[in-house]
């Protein structure tokens, strides 16, 4: 298959019918037909089959579309860049990150270099932990902005700054007060635990495995950001890390860090093969600042 037959595939796909794929493309309907037509005749096997005035994918086309997508995401990235090149941006950042650091964190450090650098063009993606390698490693990212690196990889690893989990709870559930927090105060409380959250999930239940503690689970939730919204609902209290704590505490949330401190690394996240450019290498020095920033 060609460009062309895999746009015209992937419209068809996606849009069900043949005018729709033409509306979508702004092209003639007889030229979707004939393009489509062709790429059956070079593949050897059908794509579509029409029932009741819509066409219907073969299991062969279900099969082809996750890689067909692929291309058409990076066909799109491609034009992207040639935009901005055209409009004098000054070059393109594609970053992944952990769905607790895209809360917040890494949106304002994109904010605060465009104040600087409004040539930029950012493609921020959320990830999670055991997608780290196949983003870099099938070039959908340059860099994963993540608490850990993946072990006996050839990756590359820039130390960004600390963060720290602590009790996230609804104000008036605890006494108030602005130090530390044992988590033995919390033992008979509700509290949505860490169930499979990663790096960090498990930084929290080998503390709880050396304290022998066990808490009042009456919820789980995979992401950081999940469990601070079932707080806020009211569900229970959970540990958190600091930066979802920064996105999601107002006057209804309240945040404590833990005694004894439990914190983590920020890290950027390469292949050794392809090292950031000078424009990723600024923009990480802005989010290691502002991790450093009180």
């Amino acid at each position: 298959m060609n460009l062309r037959h895999i746009e015209i595939f992937h419209a068809v796909y996606v849009n069900g019918t043949v005018s729709a794929a033409a509306r979508a493309l702004a092209i003639s309907q007889p030229a979707v037909t004939k393009t489509l037509r062709h790429a059956e005749q070079q593949l050897g096997f059908a794509l579509f089959l029409r029932h009741r005035n819509r066409l219907v994918p073969t299991e062969d086309a279900h099969a082809l579309f996750g890689e067909v997508a692929d291309v058409q995401a990076r066909i799109g990235s491609l034009r992207q860049a040639a935009r901005n090149l055209r409009r004098g941006h000054g070059g393109a950042l594609r970053i992944s990150t952990l769905p607790s650091l895209g809360l917040d964190l890494v949106p304002q450090a994109a904010a605060r270099f465009l104040a600087d650098r409004p040539g930029t063009f950012f493609d921020l993606q959320i990830t999670h932990h055991d997608e780290i390698v196949r983003r870099l490693y099938e070039r959908e990212t340059d860099a994963v902005v993540a608490i850990d690196v993946p072990r006996d990889m050839p990756l590359s690893r820039r130390w960004l700054g600390e963060g720290e989990l602590g009790v996230l709870y609804r104000a008036g559930d605890l006494d108030e007060g602005p130090g530390r927090i044992d988590l033995a105060t919390i033992a008979d409380r509700s509290f949505v635990s860490l169930e499979r959250s990663g790096p960090l999930g498990d930084l929290f239940a080998a503390e709880t495995q050396r304290l022998d503690l066990d808490l009042a689970e009456i919820a789980s939730a995979r992401t950081f950001y999940v469990a601070a919204a079932l707080v806020r609902a009211g569900v229970g209290m959970a540990v958190v890390d600091s930066f979802t704590a920064a996105a999601m505490t107002g006057p209804a949330l309240r945040f404590r860090p833990l005694r004894p401190s439990l914190a983590f690394d920020i890290v950027a996240i390469t292949l050794e093969a392809r090292p950031p450019s000078a424009l990723m290498n600024d923009f990480l020095a802005t989010l290691a600042a502002l991790i450093e920033q009180p």
